[in-house]
C-alpha cells in the first residue's frame, strides 16, 4: 500500500504528462449540464457558503455560486486566462496542485473550501484536503461535488476504475484521512437518463 494506505497505482494516470500543457488554452465551457450546475449552487446555499470568505480551489471561470460571497472569494486554478474571467473573483492563484498541494495562505483564513468536479484529478488529494483543513476557520466547510464526466486521460486510475457508489466511498475517505469528521453525503440530483448526477460531499472543520 502506498500514498495514504492506498493500493499502488490507484493515482497513476492515462496522460501523466505535465498537466499546465493540457490545461494551456482556455475552456470556456461547464463541465456538467444545467441540472448538476444548479444543484451545486443549492448546496452551496444550504451550508451557507456565500456568507463568509471561499476558496475555490481547481476552478475556472465559473465558480457555481448563486452571488459573491460575503467575505470575498480567491480562486485557484491552473489557466489564469479562466480564472481572470470568473466575474465573482476578488484574488486569483494559478497553482498545480499536483505538484505542488500546499495552500499558500495562512492557516484559519477561509470560512468555506469548495472543489467542484475536480477532486479526480488530484494525485494528492488527502495532502491538498488537509491544507484545506489547515486554512479553514473554526466551523468552517470544506464541500466537494462530483459527477460522472471527466477527461479520462487525467482523471486517476481508481477513480476510472469505481462505479459512482465507489466514487462516493473514495470521496468520504479522502476527507476522513485528511482528519475532516461527521462527513455528509448525498446525491443532489434524481437518477434520470441523460442528466449529469452530482453527488456532495462536505463536512466542517473542529
Amino acid at each position: 500500500m502506498s500514498d495514504d494506505g492506498w493500493p499502488p497505482g490507484f493515482f497513476d494516470r492515462q496522460e501523466p504528462g505535465d498537466d499546465a500543457d493540457f490545461y494551456a488554452f482556455p475552456r470556456f465551457v461547464t463541465h456538467i449540464d444545467e441540472g448538476a450546475v444548479a444543484a451545486v449552487r443549492d448546496l452551496y446555499d444550504e451550508l451557507g457558503v456565500p456568507d463568509g470568505r471561499v476558496l475555490d480551489l481547481m476552478s475556472s471561470w465559473v465558480s457555481h455560486l448563486s452571488r459573491g460571497p460575503s467575505g470575498g472569494l480567491t480562486v485557484l486554478g491552473m489557466n489564469a486566462a479562466e480564472l481572470a474571467a470568473n466575474p465573482l473573483a476578488e484574488e486569483v492563484v494559478v497553482q498545480d496542485l499536483n505538484v505542488d498541494p500546499r495552500l499558500p495562505f495562512d492557516d484559519a483564513t477561509y470560512d468555506a473550501v469548495l472543489c467542484c468536479v475536480s477532486i479526480d484529478y488530484l494525485v494528492h488529494p488527502v495532502a491538498v484536503l488537509r491544507e484545506a483543513a489547515r486554512v479553514l476557520r473554526p466551523g468552517g466547510v470544506v464541500v466537494l461535488t462530483f459527477s460522472n464526466r471527466c477527461f479520462p486521460t487525467k482523471a486517476v486510475r481508481g477513480w476510472l476504475a469505481a462505479d459512482e457508489d465507489g466514487r462516493v466511498a473514495i470521496v468520504r475517505a479522502y476527507l476522513e484521512r485528511a482528519g475532516f469528521e461527521d462527513v455528509t453525503t448525498a446525491l443532489r440530483t434524481g437518477r434520470r437518463w441523460g442528466r449529469d448526477p452530482l453527488h456532495g460531499a462536505w463536512a466542517r472543520s473542529a
